[in-house]
């Protein structure tokens, strides 16, 4: 994604590192990615699957470089991406951390599933310098909160939560309806970050997302772990939560 002006004349200097540059406290590879309502429309204009999958990984990879001329200084939001060395994924701040759950999308959920670990255990830790970022309303807790359930809303409106890796062997949790949702993985550890299978009271999920109804109607969501990922699973198109682009009622 690149800035324009009021005369639709895109960036004739665009540098995608350059923070500011028709962006708010980021950069293009923060900001490219928010397509919330249709992740595989984004997808399409990069060219496919494969293409989308390496643009995804290529957020780890390349080194956390910067171009900060815009804003004159190093601003704290770029010295937070810096340290914590992430590549260009800035968890610290906010406009890129549904990112990782994007390889629900994809033919590589499993991505999902390492990534999203790796930031809850790297990147909070009970020490005064614990914390990776600015909280701004709660969404730094919200993001840990959401991925140790293990599910995400990259997409509130659609009714559906992509799925991570849960964080615990247990959790119960108490509806607004009054009914629990128990959230099993028994065989968790800090290894086996991996969802081998998962199942919604005792039938097999194969998507990578679960829906809002399904949560509220409580009972017991089941996540079988491993130590590797399953490549078998919620691999499919019919595997991955809504894009408006492949919405055959519109």
């Amino acid at each position: 994604m690149s800035r324009r002006n009021s005369e639709g004349v895109f960036d004739p200097e665009f540098n995608p590192l350059a923070w500011g540059r028709g962006f708010t406290e980021g950069n293009s590879w923060h900001y490219t990615w928010s397509v919330f309502h249709d992740p595989e429309g984004l997808a399409d204009l990069m060219g496919g699957n494969d293409v989308f999958t390496a643009m995804l990984d290529s957020v780890f990879i390349i080194p956390p470089t910067f171009d900060c001329s815009e804003y004159g200084q190093v601003i704290h939001e770029i010295r937070e991406m810096n340290i914590v060395d992430f590549g260009q994924y800035a968890h610290g701040n906010q406009p890129i951390q549904h990112m990782i759950y994007l390889y629900d999308w994809t033919s590589q959920p499993w991505k999902t599933q390492y990534w999203s670990r790796q930031v809850m255990s790297r990147l909070y830790r009970p020490t005064p310098d614990g914390y990776c970022g600015d909280e701004d309303n709660g969404q730094t807790s919200a993001w840990y909160v959401f991925s140790a359930l293990g599910m995400y809303p990259v997409n509130p409106v659609s009714g559906e939560y992509a799925l991570g890796s849960p964080l615990f062997r247990n959790i119960t949790i108490t509806l607004p309806n009054g009914k629990k949702l128990e959230i099993s993985a028994p065989n968790n550890s800090e290894n086996n970050v991996y969802v081998n299978e998962m199942k919604i009271n005792g039938k097999r999920n194969k998507k990578n997302y679960i829906t809002r109804e399904q949560i509220l109607k409580g009972g017991r969501f089941k996540f079988e772990m491993s130590d590797s990922p399953n490549m078998a699973r919620g691999t499919d198109e019919m595997a991955r939560p809504y894009s408006m682009s492949k919405d055959d009622n519109l």
